[in-house]
């Protein structure tokens, strides 16, 4: 398998880096989640196991979207897909914590980390496939590199994305940026949209990275009004300091 250290190898090769740091760490909390509530000589073959379903599906969907964004107007779905991801990435899932199951056996967990972990390597995938542009070495350099992102890098993902929330800004507007290309270069109406402007490409990419990091934050804003508005009143607190 040859190949050429060219810049748009390493430009590749980074975005496939960088997506996999971004969503390997949602793949994590995932996974914790899923654990939390096992006995602790279950937590770790749960973690092993489940992740290495996770990964399993992870080559088969990398495998099958790679075809899959070949054919004429699905890179428009996948594009979209993407935009959607980015916004929920930026946005925030403060329903994650109720939307993920603890699980209270091995088995059930080791389900419940495969299940979530499916939506999740679908979308992992597609960022792939799209940073990669069909070339089977990026495909591979990056199916490498998710494994010890998800087995043993959860941790220390999670804290800094916790730590240093404009990582996660940075991830969705790389997942905007990525999406616009996805649109621009859909074989089904990438000449045309070329023919109506050259700098098609540009624009969507930068278009779409402002939109998803936009619309997430807006999002985002919107649901902590609302967490606010319907928060609960303690009735008996206030009886008690009556």
């Amino acid at each position: 398998m040859g190949f050429e250290l060219t810049p748009a190898f390493w430009s590749g090769l980074t975005q496939i880096i960088l997506v996999n740091i971004i969503l390997s760490g949602d793949n994590a909390l995932v996974i914790a989640l899923a654990c939390r509530n096992l006995e602790k000589k279950h937590q770790r073959p749960a973690i092993i196991i489940g992740s290495g379903g996770a990964i399993l599906l992870r080559i088969l969907f990398v495998l099958i979207v790679d075809y899959l964004l070949s054919v004429p107007f699905l890179k428009l779905i996948g594009g979209m897909l993407l935009l959607w991801i980015g916004i929920k990435l930026v946005q925030g899932e403060e329903e994650g914590e109720g939307g993920v199951k603890a699980a209270s056996s091995l088995s059930s967990a080791i389900r419940t980390i495969i299940i979530a972990d499916a939506v999740m390597s679908l979308d992992n995938a597609i960022a792939i496939a799209a940073a990669a542009k069909g070339d089977t070495t990026l495909m591979v350099l990056g199916l490498i590199i998710s494994i010890p992102l998800i087995v043993f890098g959860a941790t220390l993902i999670m804290a800094l994305l916790n730590r240093f929330p404009v990582i996660v800004i940075a991830g969705g507007a790389l997942l905007g940026w990525i999406a616009g290309e996805v649109l621009a270069t859909d074989p089904g109406y990438a000449a045309k949209l070329t023919a109506l402007t050259p700098h098609a490409k540009t624009i969507l990419e930068i278009g779409c990275a402002v939109l998803v990091v936009a619309v997430g934050y807006f999002l985002q804003h919107r649901a902590k009004q609302k967490h606010r508005a319907h928060d609960p009143v303690d009735l008996a607190a206030t009886k008690s300091k009556e």
